[in-house]
């Protein structure tokens, strides 16, 4: 049996939440009390997964790289639920594995736009909200190569790195308020990002992990329950590894 964390009475954004590690957080944070807007670019796989949650999920269509669609879902999801307090920054994609000198330009823009612009738009949209009513937990999942860098995976690693950072800047800008911002790394899990890599770069992934296997997303969503709690209140811009002890630092 999980932990029970409650999160009664709180509403939460779970970004990339129709499949893989953000419909585990989705459905752990629902579980555990809250009521989720998942915001997806795919609306039917969003509306999907919010039936088959319960909870009063609802999903809410996004294109995360895209200010004016986030701005949108932001105004529908208050209008929806009437609060925001809890920010799952999860939606991301790995881009091609490809040496860096071979890397198409245009994808790697696109991957440091969704993964890294992505966050920052939603936080843009909904920091001020959370600013007024005085609480909030953000929370962005980052990746261990964001910390080590993964060689053929330089965008991806480069977009997590930038993320890392951005979330320890929000983090000490929302200090003086009850809203912390904290990142998770986690390495490797068995979701559909996997079909964008090589089997080689995967191995390759695995190789790295002590524990010789990819995390579950169950793991990865149990640390992120506790994160948007009301426990998480003093540690903020912090970096939550969970990579089977593969990391570093």
């Amino acid at each position: 049996m999980p932990n029970k964390i409650d999160l009664s009475n709180r509403v939460g954004v779970v970004t990339g939440g129709a499949v893989g590690i953000g419909r585990a957080i989705a459905e752990r944070l629902t579980t555990s009390g809250a009521k989720v807007a998942i915001w997806d670019s795919d609306l039917a796989a969003g509306e999907k997964a919010a039936k088959e949650i319960g909870g009063g999920a609802k999903g809410f269509q996004v294109d995360v790289t895209d200010p004016k669609s986030v701005d949108a879902a932001a105004a529908a999801t208050l209008k929806a639920f009437g609060k925001v307090e809890l920010l799952v920054n999860n939606a991301g994609i790995a881009g091609p594995t490809a040496k860096s000198w071979d890397y198409a330009v245009a994808e790697f823009k696109h991957t440091l736009a969704v993964n890294l612009e992505g966050p920052f738009n939603c936080c843009h949209a909904l920091v001020p909200g959370m600013i007024a009513q005085n609480y909030g937990r953000i929370v962005n999942i980052a990746s261990i190569a964001g910390k080590e860098g993964n060689p053929n995976a330089s965008a991806y690693s480069a977009s997590k790195a930038g993320l890392i950072g951005l979330t320890k800047s929000i983090g000490k800008e929302l200090a003086t308020y009850d809203i912390t911002c904290n990142a998770v790394t986690p390495a490797v899990a068995r979701t559909a990002i996997l079909e964008q890599m090589t089997q080689q770069h995967i191995d390759y992934m695995i190789s790295k992990i002590p524990k010789g296997r990819t995390v579950e997303t169950g793991e990865i969503a149990a640390l992120v329950a506790w994160a948007v709690s009301e426990d998480c209140s003093f540690t903020t811009g912090a970096v939550f590894d969970i990579s089977g002890g593969r990391a570093t630092y």
